[in-house]
């Protein structure tokens, strides 16, 4: 039986690396514009820990990531968005 490591990615504002799993995808799609959870086209990942969510350069650091200008209502849904999301990992983990 074959094992299949998990998908590693980086959270874009703490740094350290987590399961893919349990980080919050933002993507940034040719077609549907920017949507959270699925999507392809370029994505950026946040784990969903208050320090990183609340963080005050949290926005600019997404836009350099998506490389877009993002609308001021984004910041809303995606507050709204983490708040839904129930799954809260340590930043040790």
């Amino acid at each position: 039986m074959i094992q299949h490591n998990p998908v590693m990615r980086i959270c874009i504002a703490c740094k350290k690396t987590f399961d893919r799993k349990n980080l919050l995808k933002i993507t940034k799609d040719h077609k549907k514009g920017i949507t959270f959870q699925n999507g392809m086209g370029r994505s950026a990942y946040i784990c969903t820990s208050k320090e990183c969510h609340s963080d005050s350069k949290i926005k600019k650091k997404l836009q350099k990531a998506l490389k877009t200008n993002l609308e001021p209502e984004f910041i809303d849904i995606f507050e709204k968005e983490i708040a839904s999301y129930n799954y809260y990992p340590d930043k040790g983990i």
